[in-house]
């Protein structure tokens, strides 16, 4: 059976295979990578292949990734949706620390306009984290993210790095367009959010949607017996197979998976060529399926 090739975010149709931006920066996502040239030109290739979402973050650098996508893309095109985070920042030695007070959550997205020279956010995603979330209560979080959107400065308020009482708490209090947490067919902790987001119909995002590298990442997908076996029916690689998964679990799931490698980039949306069958589905399918 064929994923659906687009989904809607918001009132815009996507492709479902977008691009994560993390890895375009230095190491531990900090500073400039060692051939800021070779990642314009991933930025421009995946373009050129139809990526018209990208997910990035001013703090990825910070300042670097951002200043990539402008350097690479801008003027953008017209249905390339950039998407941000707010809610942490960086120190001097790349250490991460929270930054939810309402002042903060502005000067976040007054960055994201600045270094990307956009008027308008597509998508800002609230990332809660930890140490974060208690100091701050939810409501102004959100209330001044509809304050700059009544501003005209973003368009659509997700939500991010949540369990499913914080998401329901958010969905109460405000419109929230999307939730992007951590999911992989080798970590499904988050299956309560994908299953809320099925309800409330609305787009879930799985960031490492590979496993990130403190997990083992796509070295680890292809030790499961599973997605070798299936990899190998469909002429594929497991890291595709696993994002194939994906685009076949839920219509609304979009992808970002990040890379800074060509190969991988096009290996990536290749994934969404694979027809897994239902056969394929239940061999991948986890004990609470």
């Amino acid at each position: 059976m064929a994923a659906a090739r687009t989904a809607m975010l918001g009132p815009n149709p996507v492709h479902r295979i977008g691009l994560g931006a993390m890895q375009l920066a230095g190491p531990g996502v900090f500073g400039p990578p060692a051939d800021p040239a070779a990642n314009r030109a991933l930025l421009r290739r995946a373009v050129e292949l139809g990526v018209d979402h990208i997910d990035t973050a001013q703090y990825y650098g910070p300042d670097v990734v951002n200043d990539l996508i402008r350097d690479a893309l801008h003027p953008y095109p017209d249905d390339l949706r950039l998407v941000t985070k707010v809610g942490a920042l960086r120190d001097k030695q790349g250490g991460w620390y929270a930054a939810q007070r309402p002042e903060q959550l502005r000067a976040g997205v007054e960055d994201n306009l600045r270094s990307l020279r956009v008027e308008r956010m597509d998508l800002v995603n609230l990332r809660l984290t930890a140490g974060g979330r208690d100091d701050v209560p939810l409501e102004d979080q959100l209330g001044e993210l509809e304050l700059l959107r009544r501003e005209g400065k973003l368009e659509l308020i997700g939500i991010s790095n949540v369990d499913r009482a914080t998401a329901e708490q958010a969905l109460a209090l405000s419109e929230v367009a999307g939730i992007q947490n951590g999911f992989s067919v080798l970590d499904r902790s988050a299956a309560p959010l994908l299953e809320l987001c099925a309800e409330r119909e609305i787009p879930f995002v799985p960031f490492f949607p590979l496993g990130s590298r403190f997990t083992g990442g796509p070295a680890k997908l292809a030790e499961n017996p599973a997605l070798q076996a299936i990899a190998a029916k469909h002429d594929a690689t497991t890291s595709q197979v696993a994002l194939a998964w994906l685009l076949h679990l839920d219509q609304r799931i979009l992808l970002i998976p990040g890379t800074s490698s060509v190969v991988h980039l096009e290996e990536n949306l290749g994934a969404a060529r694979i027809e897994l069958d239902a056969e394929d589905m239940q061999d991948l399918a986890g004990p609470s399926d």
